[in-house]
Order: structure tokens, then C-alpha cells, then sequence
């Protein structure tokens, strides 16, 4: 049986719903930097858009499978999301769920930098982070207040598969002396249903857009606990520290005020019990992206113990509120510049 290569069936699907026309030519040109999903650049005469397909494996050494239907669970976060901020996510133009594939607008480069490009070069701009809290806060507050969300987003299975896995499983099992406490935090992470979380709001996945930030990336999209993803972006501003010292103190600032830019929309609970679940979710946050199923590619092994070491430290410990977490790991990333007394070290 011939099997179409990827050419062969976004062709099809173009056709299919309108978006190229019999006898255009489509160049298609991969998109890297997932691990989830095949992503094409697609050049048509006079325009350019992307197609998106989700992967049965995902592109990691260590073997992680996930369920297809995320394509449907990103198609459905860009459907709601562009109804509470259509210029701040990608314009959907079709979707298909028997190919599994849906179309969306191409956001070139050089008006969209990746704002994880941007921080690894050291342009650390606190003000992008208060835009892109400002932007989770109001996409978690509106869904709320929809009550056909739950419904849509009840995709506690999807997310278990990309997330309490990979995460917070694998880390367990490379660190048994802690399991315990991890399973309590997945436990509470996987149990709690307030809003509809993104999942990776990741610097990667958030392009610096004319008109504020620009999220992607909503594969694995969920009615959850929206305390993972503000401990998911500012983790990534804490392991940045790590291989950026001398900007510990702008990225000490951005965290900050991504959370006032966030603070501002929470009125689905007390603010102070979402910040505690993220202040205990970021230590794990940071040990599993060295010790789970997707560690970081950019740390040195030497920084890999140094992450390890600041975040077995602070899962030992109970829980520290939320500020004292983010000073305690940028004075610790910023010590051997700044003189700081780094965390003590743990042996794993």
C-alpha cells in the first residue's frame, strides 16, 4: 500500500479546503525547534502560510508517546484564544481531524523574533514578561467564564501523557528520594480544574509581535491548574539564569513583573493559593527539564548539577513562597559574578 509522504497529503489537504488551487505549485519547507510535531512552512505563489501535524513519538531520546487528538486540543486553545486576543495568536485558516492537520498564518521572522532566541543572546526586556503575564492572565480569566469550556478542554488524559509523565513521573523515578513529595504535587497539579491551561508557555513557543506577544504551541491545552503555566514560563526565566549570570538581576525583574502583569486578571480564586501551588510546582518545574523526558539542550553538564542541586533544595524543603523561591535561585545563578551565597549543594 503506498503511504503519501508529508508533500503528497498537505497538498491534498490544501486542496481539500480551498487554500491552494489545481495546478499551484506548494514548496514545503520543515519548521525546527518542537519536538512534537511536524510543522511545514508552506510557500504558495503570492503567499505564505503553515501547516501543523501532530506526531505519534515525539522527537526526545527518551521514548515518549502521545495521543494524536492534540492537533484538535491546539485547533480548539486557537479557536478560543483568538476570541479573547485574535491578534496575539496565530490566525486559523482550516482544520482537518481526519488528517490530522490544520492550517494557520506564517508570522515571518523578522517581525516575530522567538523571545527565546532573544533572552539567549542576553536582550533581557522585563517589559515583554509583564506583556506576556498580561496575556496568560486574561486568556485564563476569560475561560472561567465560559462554561462550554470544561467540556472542550476535559483532556486530563492528553495532558497526563505530555505533562504529569514526563515530567513529573520520570523525575520521580530519577530522584526516588523525592518522590514522594513530586507525587504530591502531581497529584494536586492533576486534580485541580480552574481555567484553560496552554501547557507550554514556554520563551520558545512566544514570538515578540508588533502588536504584544504572540503564544503558540497549544498541543497540550487543558481545563486545569493555570498555577502550571505560570510556573512553566517562569522556570524557563530562572534556567536562563542559569547560562546567563550577569543577567540574573533583568531576569530576577522580568519574573517579577510577568507576575504583576498576570496578578492583575486572577478573579477565579484567592491570588495567594495560585501563587503557592507555583511556587511549589517551580523547583520540580526546574529538576525535570534535567532530569524528566524533555531536558534542555542549552545547560552544560556542570549546570545541569547546578539547576539540579538549587532544585532538590527547594523540593526538600516546604514550599517557599513564591518571591522567595525566584531571589533565592538568582542569587544562587548570579553568585559566582555577584558573591552571593549559593544554595547548598545536594548529592542526587
Amino acid at each position: 500500500m503506498n503511504v503519501a509522504g508529508p508533500q503528497e497529503r498537505v497538498q491534498e489537504f490544501l486542496l481539500r479546503h480551498g487554500l491552494m488551487e489545481p495546478g499551484e505549485e506548494a514548496i514545503l519547507s520543515p519548521l525546527t525547534g518542537g519536538v512534537s510535531s511536524d510543522l511545514w512552512q508552506v510557500s504558495l505563489p503570492g503567499r505564505t502560510l503553515c501547516v501543523k501535524g501532530a506526531l505519534a513519538r515525539l522527537k526526545v531520546a527518551h521514548e515518549w508517546l502521545a495521543p494524536l487528538s492534540r492537533n484538535r486540543v491546539e485547533y480548539d486553545w486557537l479557536q478560543f484564544a483568538g476570541t479573547v486576543a485574535p491578534t496575539q495568536v496565530p490566525q486559523v485558516l482550516a482544520y482537518d481531524g481526519q488528517a490530522g492537520l490544520f492550517a494557520m498564518q506564517f508570522l515571518p521572522a523578522e517581525d516575530y523574533p522567538v523571545w527565546k532566541d532573544s533572552l539567549l543572546t542576553g536582550q533581557v526586556d522585563p517589559a515583554a514578561a509583564h506583556a506576556v503575564g498580561d496575556l496568560l492572565g486574561r486568556l485564563h480569566s476569560a475561560s472561567t467564564k465560559d462554561l462550554s469550556l470544561p467540556g472542550k478542554f476535559g483532556t486530563d488524559s492528553n495532558f497526563d501523557a505530555l505533562r504529569i509523565e514526563p515530567y513529573f513521573r520520570v523525575t520521580a523515578r530519577a530522584n526516588p528520594d523525592l518522590a514522594d513529595r513530586i507525587d504530591v504535587i502531581a497529584e494536586r497539579t492533576a486534580g485541580t480544574h480552574l481555567a484553560v491551561v496552554h501547557g507550554d508557555v514556554s520563551p520558545k513557543n512566544i514570538l515578540l509581535g508588533p502588536d504584544g506577544p504572540v503564544l503558540l504551541d497549544a498541543e497540550c491545552g487543558w481545563f486545569g491548574d493555570p498555577a502550571f503555566d505560570v510556573a512553566f514560563c517562569l522556570n524557563h526565566l530562572l534556567l536562563k539564569a542559569i547560562i546567563l549570570p550577569d543577567h540574573t538581576a533583568q531576569l530576577h525583574s522580568s519574573a517579577r513583573m510577568l507576575l504583576d502583569g498576570y496578578a492583575r486578571h486572577i478573579d477565579w480564586e484567592p491570588a495567594p493559593d495560585l501563587t503557592a501551588r507555583a511556587a511549589a510546582l517551580l523547583p520540580l518545574l526546574a529538576l525535570a527539564r534535567v532530569d524528566g523526558a524533555s531536558p534542555v539542550e542549552y545547560l552544560t553538564p556542570e549546570q545541569r548539577g547546578q539547576v539540579r542541586n538549587a532544585a532538590r533544595d527547594l523540593l526538600a524543603r516546604p514550599a517557599p513562597a513564591l518571591d522567595t523561591v525566584l531571589k533565592e535561585w538568582m542569587q544562587m545563578a548570579g553568585a559566582p559574578a555577584a558573591g552571593a551565597t549559593p544554595m547548598k549543594e545536594q548529592t542526587r
